[in-house]
């Protein structure tokens, strides 16, 4: 029955696009037959978006903003009724690698591309100004203008302190020792903060390899992120992160750890710094651990209320491992070992039926999961059957 409804829902969808998009619907409806989530979570597609990564809800919850790896923004309107169709915001605009929107309580809607950080105020009658954005950070300001775009997709948050914050990725799977200087003179390999007109910029955390998943923690307002480790190592080594970082100045140790305790080869000659901060939770190793989110709503039962994160699968290992949706529990401010909350994505062997990138919570307390593989995005909700 549940694949019944989906189909229909899927082919509901499909009638407001055109017809190639009609098939991919019909196509994504038999992915998610395949899901496997706990007893009484469902999985539904909630919208079409060519290259869906991360993903902004709107503070009044009317409104789903979606990241892309090309050159266009989409957006959604967060109607639980039907699947949504997908929009392009600001067509004006010329993005670069828009993956990382997120919003100030104000509405202030922020753009964090590959160079530069747009700002989009709220317009008067409802919506966005969207021919007027500000650049937050002007284009070739944000990193190096040599800088390669490996690791270039960027996410953003506004802190409990009204602060902006990036993650910036080093565009190498280990930098070379002569480029170091120059990446902390940016801030690559970390997470920088400013005032939301761009002013007072700093570096907050270092040691960094490529971060592309940020939230602050309700109970307590402190930064966690996600930290993506070093490849060609091995098939279980290094782990992934999900890291926490309570006050500004942290180092969190790469490039001398490639993830956890392990040492990298190209740094094994060197005395890392004597204040490094290892991770509060080691993951799969070369899962690809993306975007994360708190999860701060009251329809999932309370087991399931701590820390859920995308996967998005490995590239470079024996046998594939990721490409779904894990959840890390929370006790007393402490972070459990992570545990698959959606999979089905990952049969075992590339390509994947879809490769999840981010998660974000609508205002009922449902999920929805970003794929970029499929260019859509899935609700996930809760009702105990």
């Amino acid at each position: 029955m549940r694949f019944k409804t989906l189909f229909l829902a899927c082919l509901c969808l499909g009638a407001t696009l055109h017809s190639a998009s009609a098939d991919h619907a019909g196509d994504v409806s038999a992915v998610l037959a395949r899901i496997r989530l706990p007893q009484g979570f469902h999985i539904a597609l909630y919208a079409l978006a060519p290259e869906a990564r991360h993903l902004a809800v709107a503070p009044d919850g009317k409104t789903v903003f979606i990241g892309a790896r090309g050159d266009k923004l989409y957006k959604v309107a967060a109607d639980l009724k039907a699947p949504a169709k997908a929009e392009i915001f600001a067509p004006n605009e010329k993005f670069a690698l828009p993956s990382g929107p997120c919003f100030a309580p104000d509405g202030t809607l922020f753009v964090a591309e590959f160079d530069r950080i747009l700002k989009f105020a709220p317009a008067s009658g409802g919506g966005w100004d969207e021919d007027h954005p500000k650049a937050v950070v002007p284009q070739g300001k944000l990193v190096p203008p040599e800088t390669s775009h490996g690791h270039g997709l960027r996410v953003c948050r506004v802190g409990p302190d009204g602060k902006l914050y990036v993650a910036v990725g080093q565009p190498h799977n280990v930098p070379p020792k002569d480029k170091m200087a120059l990446y902390n003179q940016w801030g690559m390999g970390g997470i920088i903060r400013m005032n939301q007109d761009g002013s007072a910029r700093e570096v907050f955390a270092r040691g960094i390899r490529n971060s592309v998943g940020l939230d602050f923690n309700p109970a307590d307002g402190v930064l966690w992120f996600t930290d993506n480790q070093v490849d060609m190592m091995g098939d279980d080594i290094p782990p992934e992160e999900l890291n926490r970082a309570p006050r500004a100045g942290m180092n969190f140790g790469f490039p001398w750890y490639g993830g956890g305790h392990v040492r990298t080869h190209e740094y094994a000659d060197e005395t890392p710094p004597p204040d490094v901060v290892f991770p509060e939770v080691e993951l799969t190793a070369h899962a690809a651990d993306l975007g994360m989110t708190f999860y701060r709503g009251s329809q999932f039962p309370a087991e399931w209320r701590g820390v859920f994160i995308a996967q998005h699968g490995s590239w470079n290992r024996t046998v594939p491992v990721g490409a779904r949706v894990v959840f890390v529990p929370m006790r007393g401010g402490k972070a459990g070992a992570s545990i698959a909350f959606a999979e089905g994505w990952n049969t075992g062997k590339t390509p994947y039926l879809g490769r999840p990138v981010d998660v974000a919570e609508l205002p009922d307390g449902s999920l929805i999961v970003s794929d970029d593989q499929q260019g859509a995005l899935y609700r996930i909700f809760y009702d105990g059957r």
